[in-house]
């Protein structure tokens, strides 16, 4: 059997396709500053109301709970699922120079074959200077929670939700 011969050939001076160019950072929306309380749409902490700390290199959102009053610890999260409320605070005081994006990096994979042969599954463990960070960052933060209203604290606290007659189109968030 012949094979059949292509259609079309390219031109000989067919331009080089130019590199890929890398994508920059989200642009952060103006209504998320540091400081601001938002509320997270999704992922294992949905519906819970955290500050944030400030913008990453990569795009990302610097949030915490603080762990004290709702149990999220630091942690990133894209801009994208969140609802960012009027509600801000002073976060002004919290040392936010030491986390980057490395910081959250997890370290580096164990190979599969590793992972099938161990049966029994490891708890995660959170390591002691991830510890020491959240509870350094946690009272500068609970410091400006309880000056800024003493219903803050409580506002944390509660899970957002909606109802069956909620309209989230006509909420002043």
């Amino acid at each position: 059997m012949v094979a059949k011969t292509p259609r079309y050939y390219p031109a000989e001076d067919a331009p080089a396709k130019n590199p890929t160019r890398k994508q920059g950072a989200a642009k952060i929306r103006s209504s998320i500053t540091p400081g601001t309380i938002v509320i997270l749409l999704a992922g294992h902490f949905r519906g819970r109301r955290v500050v944030v700390l400030k913008a990453l290199e990569s795009g990302l959102l610097l949030v915490t709970g603080p762990y004290q009053i709702n149990g999220v610890p630091l942690k990133r999260v894209n801009q994208s699922y969140v609802i960012a409320t009027s509600t801000k605070i002073d976060v002004s005081g919290v040392d936010t120079s030491s986390f980057t994006d490395s910081y959250f990096a997890k370290g580096p994979e164990e190979s599969k074959t590793a992972f099938l042969d161990d049966a029994e599954e490891k708890a995660p463990t959170v390591s002691d200077e991830r510890k020491a960070d959240q509870a350094k960052v946690d009272a500068v933060v609970m410091k400006s929670v309880s000056a800024a209203d003493p219903l803050l604290k409580d506002y944390l606290h509660a899970r957002f939700t909606l109802t069956k007659n909620d309209r989230p189109h006509k909420m002043k968030f």
